[in-house]
């Protein structure tokens, strides 16, 4: 018996993916398609990996490679994917884009042909790939649009799942929820223990929220580099199920792309629909972060800053943040991110609300 679950927007939705395979079926092994895109926090080269950006691979179909504890990304590139493999168990498949949406959708046929998969879920957590496309929150539709777009062209029943509608910071709650179908599952704190060691080094923010809030953790998080408040209330930790036909309708991007045969192709359409294209500003942050002298974790100075960080913080009505926040709002490169957590949970151990930081007057 095997599953097959496409994670629509990279690594978190992974991580996400392994939580709700054991929540929905209590099973120890499922197939996840997912991207190696972990973004400049991991992976100083832009955009997404493909096959030729590891060695150790191993093939499951013509198209379709996994990706073995043992793999490992050829330098510069970084991948969190083999760190998956190796503490969750299950297999991960390499969703490879640059054959544009044909190449995905042959890539999932071949899987289905292969596997005979009981069931088949696209899990996108927080919900934009329920985007229109021009909304202004909206920072990342490329990867779900182009995954969104392959499932519905594959030869097989697919159930679109949205977890932890919101928490991406993409599109609000109150834009989503005429969207969202039925509920099938409200995660809770013992759903969260299957990836409980990997949300202790994972950068994703959203996935990082969903598990906070199926924990309970309630109040208003900020994320990202720009400072995004994103809500952590009761309908956090809640899966629904969508209408895949209504979503793909809905996505222009999506619709736009899905003769695409090239990552090129894909990209016009999102600069020519959305504004732009996520990995054009992948490829200036890239840039831009190459001509920065490298920064020291300075441990004093680190706490320091964060004492101001936190007060305006605090002013801004936020409760809760992301250690990917506090590293950029600190002005300190991605690969100090674990360093600097470490400081900060080893320092102040009381605002540790795993896996997210406490905001709290620092009485401690």
């Amino acid at each position: 018996m095997t599953r097959l679950i496409v994670a629509a927007g990279g690594g978190g939705d992974a991580v996400a993916a392994a939580m709700i395979h054991a929540a929905l079926y209590g099973e120890d092994q499922a197939v996840i398609l997912t991207y190696a895109w972990d973004r400049l926090l991991v992976d100083p080269v832009p955009g997404p990996r493909g096959p030729e950006n590891f060695t150790g691979l191993q093939p499951l179909t013509p198209a379709v490679w996994a990706v073995p504890a043992e793999a490992r990304p050829i330098a510069p590139a970084g991948s969190t994917l083999p760190r998956l493999a190796a503490e969750l168990g299950h297999t991960f498949a390499l969703i490879d884009p640059r054959y544009g949406v044909q190449g995905v959708t042959r890539q999932l046929e071949e899987l289905v042909d292969h596997l005979s998969p009981e069931s088949i879920d696209l899990l996108d957590v927080g919900g934009d790939i329920l985007a229109r496309g021009d909304e202004p929150t909206l920072k990342s539709p490329l990867a779900d649009a182009v995954t969104l777009a392959a499932c519905c062209q594959v030869n097989a029943l697919v159930r679109l799942l949205v977890a932890g509608p919101g928490l991406d910071g993409e599109l609000p709650l109150d834009a989503l929820r005429g969207m969202l179908g039925p509920l099938i599952h409200t995660l809770t704190a013992k759903d969260v223990e299957p990836i409980r060691s990997v949300l202790e080094w994972h950068p994703s923010e959203a996935t990082g929220m969903l598990a906070a809030t199926a924990r309970g953790v309630r109040g208003t998080c900020e994320m990202r580099d720009a400072g995004l408040p994103v809500p952590l209330t009761d309908e956090g930790p809640m899966v629904h199920e969508v209408d895949l036909d209504e979503a793909l309708t809905r996505n222009q991007l999506a619709r736009a792309i899905l003769t695409t045969a090239t990552l090129d192709e894909v990209e016009a359409h999102s600069r020519e629909i959305c504004g732009y294209s996520e990995i054009d500003y992948e490829r200036n942050k890239a840039a831009w972060l190459k001509d920065q002298p490298p920064v020291q974790l300075d441990p004093e100075a680190a706490l320091s800053q964060l004492d101001q960080f936190e007060a305006e913080a605090r002013s801004r009505g936020v409760t809760h943040t992301t250690f990917r926040r506090i590293t950029e709002a600190l002005n300190l490169n991605g690969s100090l991110r674990e360093d600097l957590r470490q400081l900060l949970i080893n320092s102040r151990p009381k605002q540790y609300d795993a896996p997210l930081w406490r905001i709290t007057a620092n009485t401690e």
